[in-house]
């Protein structure tokens, strides 16, 4: 570590001494406001108070200390929960705008409640943004008797629910939803017809929970409202055809890091005699060369049981981050034909996009923001960064005495399994529960039938099923238990030694408490983190180790495997430096993840920027803003949602040859800007001179069934999905470099010499 970066780390860890000595003293005054002798009437008149003051403008700051005091009487009251001063501690960084880092088992939804009651007394409403639908029902029931002791009222989402119970949900005070489901709520607002259709209130405040899979992991992700699909087609299979005949190597290469696939030119000239096309590159062949590459992509990157599954005759997609099946989400609509080909299936078209948010521009739509994760200090510079979020670590309630075991790295993956295998058997001979967290759906099922053949039972958890995958999961520290899953992050479940039985605990914990093998490193400590935190909570004892082998992807895809030199061996290799290694690796890839995630920002920024411009009109037209007749916000609303879907339409295409801009010396993201602003130009021009025309043909009529007779149609039905965007980032390698020259010198020399093709 250079001596800059060491010193701005000291300082910062001495700024957060001292905040958390701040905290520590706020606590304590906190503690003496004891409540303890009034009855419930005289509390909920207090409460009365404060939400009085705050209405009436006094800052929260001020109500602080006596709002957190009467929530710690209340749940000492209603649920017998009293708060711990880190607990307390936590909800006081919470209010102020921080995301906290709290280990896991140390409390996070009581310290939530603090805040959320603080802020929710203004009547704006806050929102608890959680990681699925289970934990959001389940943080909002078992909290709820604390806010209504406290006479503020208290909601779950849940996807499925009625426009009317969403309404009802929001209104709340306090409203625990997924950030998905919020988001995709939000979306539809965007395109309501009347003020009676939306659901979301103004936001105002929020506590992001998993902060760092939401706020990191998932923000990329491009939450999409659409209208009907599309009709499929075989087409596909075709180009899936194809792309089997041909051979890495020979026909197309893969880049260093196996991210993306290149044609070749022995590959192109093959491709053109199956399909019998001509010259691939030639303008009009386009769609064929595109239709080609997704199929290449998906034959030679895209693994069964690892990227995806089939279940019921579908594709179902794996989250890369929870190695779980990702509820409702597809790859952009050419990749996702192209699978649903190899895999001998039909695809329908997502439908024409009328509306897209990432998870990131829709939280920050919230003018506060604060957040809570087990796991956040590894990211801290990306949370500063993107959100202007700085990191609090939370000191735990009790000293963490767990032992993390140095990595056991292999040559070869055989070896690996072989030692895994031998050392859960070990350890499950004594009792103790185990813990494997695992890189796939394949992995994980390979495991589970070698521990069931050396008479292991185990419960695996890779499905998308919440509320019993809890349930297996609060299970997984009782005497005996060995647990396989794809990862841990978002289960927000605690492992109670002995399943929260106090015998049981005891017994487990004189075994060593819960022992968590991880069969792989991820790209990202943080995640490596998450899965070592399940074990040593609450100051428990525990172990956690890595079995990892030089025939790992992530180790493949940087030459580990050729730079360590070592005989094919079954035991472990004694390199000490081999382990610092694979944290460097580690860190260059996060730095990778995070170049792209501000490259991506680049692109998606100034369109969101337009999007809220637009969104800022149509809201206004809605709230009746503009004395205009029902005729007159009928054809308005009408064409700024057609227009801005065939500019979303735009923008896609725009996104897949910008970067060939940067042949002719120029930055693609400058020619990116100018051209979406001079299409937003052009948008804005062609909503005004449609809906004049359309105003003038309707002679100011106020009847529906005259506004569709023209027309003024809205979609039938609409649909949410999500669109995995990490595959968008890598849309270039679709472009050889014959590919690459080719466009450029037709882009070039068409207008130079009246050439159609060439």
């Amino acid at each position: 570590m250079n001596l800059a970066v060491r010193l701005m780390q000291e300082f910062k860890d001495r700024d957060n001494r001292h905040r958390l000595k701040g905290y520590r003293d706020k606590a304590e005054l906190i503690r003496k406001r004891n409540l303890e002798a009034g009855d419930e009437k005289q509390l909920q008149a207090e409460s009365l108070r404060l939400k009085k003051e705050a209405k009436s403008g006094t800052p929260l700051d001020e109500l602080l200390v006596d709002a957190y005091a009467l929530v710690c009487e209340a749940a000492k009251r209603t649920l017998g929960l009293q708060p711990y001063d880190v607990q307390i501690m936590a909800a006081i960084a919470l209010h102020e705008g921080f995301l906290i880092e709290q280990h896991t088992g140390e409390g996070k939804t009581l310290s939530a409640v603090m805040p959320a009651y603080l802020n929710a007394l203004t009547g704006k409403g806050v929102h608890v943004l959680t990681f699925n639908d289970y934990l959001a029902n389940r943080d909002a029931e078992w909290m709820s008797p604390i806010y209504r002791f406290l006479g503020l009222t208290v909601k779950s989402v849940q996807a499925g629910m009625s426009l009317s119970e969403k309404r009802e949900a929001y209104a709340a005070d306090i409203t625990y939803v997924t950030a998905k489901e919020a988001g995709f709520d939000y979306l539809r607002d965007t395109i309501a017809l009347s003020l009676a259709d939306t659901v979301h209130r103004s936001f105002h405040y929020v506590i992001v929970d998993e902060a760092d899979s939401l706020l990191l992991d998932e923000a990329r992700v491009p939450l999409v409202i659409a209208g009907e699909p599309g009709s499929s087609g075989d087409d596909g299979i075709r180009f899936a055809e194809v792309a089997r005949q041909l051979e890495q190597d020979e026909h197309y290469d893969l880049d260093e890091f196996e991210r993306n696939v290149y044609l070749i030119e022995a590959g192109a000239t093959k491709a053109e005699a199956l399909l019998g096309c001509g010259n691939l590159y030639d303008s009009h062949n386009s769609h064929l060369l595109s239709s080609l590459n997704c199929a290449l992509h998906v034959e030679s990157l895209f693994k069964k049981d690892v990227d995806y599954i089939i279940r019921d005759g579908k594709i179902e997609l794996i989250e890369e981050y929870t190695g779980r099946v990702a509820e409702n989400r597809y790859l952009p609509d050419g990749l996702q034909a192209a699978l649903a080909a190899k895999e001998g299936l039909q695809w329908t078209a997502g439908g024409k996009i009328l509306g897209t948010i990432t998870l990131q521009h829709f939280i920050s739509l919230y003018p506060r923001i604060c957040g809570m994760t087990a796991t956040a200090k590894a990211s801290a510079m990306d949370f500063e960064d993107i959100y202007r979020l700085q990191v609090v670590p939370i000191p735990p309630n009790r000293p963490n005495i767990r032992i993390d075991y140095p990595h056991r790295i292999y040559t070869h993956k055989e070896a690996k399994f072989k030692a895994l295998i031998q050392e859960i058997l070990s350890v499950h001979r004594g009792g103790r529960p185990i813990l494997i967290g695992t890189s796939s759906v394949e992995e994980s099922d390979r495991l589970a039938e070698a521990l069931a053949a050396a008479g292991v039972p185990c419960h695996v958890l890779n499905a998308k099923n919440d509320a019993e995958e809890a349930e297996v999961v609060a299970k997984a520290g009782e005497i005996g238990a060995v647990t396989v899953s794809t990862n841990m992050a978002g289960r927000g479940v605690d492992i109670r030694l002995g399943g929260g039985n106090p015998t049981q605990a005891a017994d487990v914990a004189k075994l060593g408490g819960l022992y968590v093998i991880g069969t792989h490193v991820n790209e990202s400590v943080r995640i490596d983190d998450q899965l070592r935190g399940r074990s040593g909570r609450q100051g428990d004892p525990g172990a956690s180790i890595f079995f990892v082998s030089l025939e790992d992807e992530l180790l493949l895809r940087f030459g580990t495997h050729k730079t360590v030199r070592a005989p094919r061996q079954d035991e472990a290799l004694e390199k000490p430096g081999l382990r610092s290694k694979i944290t460097s690796i580690q860190h260059i890839v996060m730095g990778q993840n995070f170049d792209i995630h501000q490259e991506l920002n680049c692109y998606s920024d100034m369109v969101e920027d337009q999007r809220r411009i637009l969104y800022k009109e149509r809201l206004g037209i809605l709230k009746g803003e503009q004395p205009m007749s029902p005729s007159e916000q009928r054809v308005r609303l009408f064409y700024i949602d057609k227009f801005w879907a065939d500019h979303l339409a735009y923008v896609s295409y725009l996104r897949e040859g910008i970067h060939l801009e940067s042949l002719a010396s120029r930055n693609p993201i400058d020619e990116f800007h100018v051209q979406i602003t001079e299409a937003y130009e052009q948008l804005m021009d062609n909503i005004n001179r449609e809906s004049a025309d359309m105003l003038a043909r309707l002679r100011g009529s106020n009847d529906p069934a005259e506004w569709e007779k023209f027309g003024l149609k809205s979609p039938t039905s609409t649909r949410t999905y999500i669109i995995n965007d990490q595959y968008i980032q890598n849309n270039r390698s679709s472009w050889t470099w014959a590919t690459v020259l080719a466009y450029y010198l037709h882009k070039s020399l068409r207008p130079m010499f009246g050439w159609s093709k060439f």
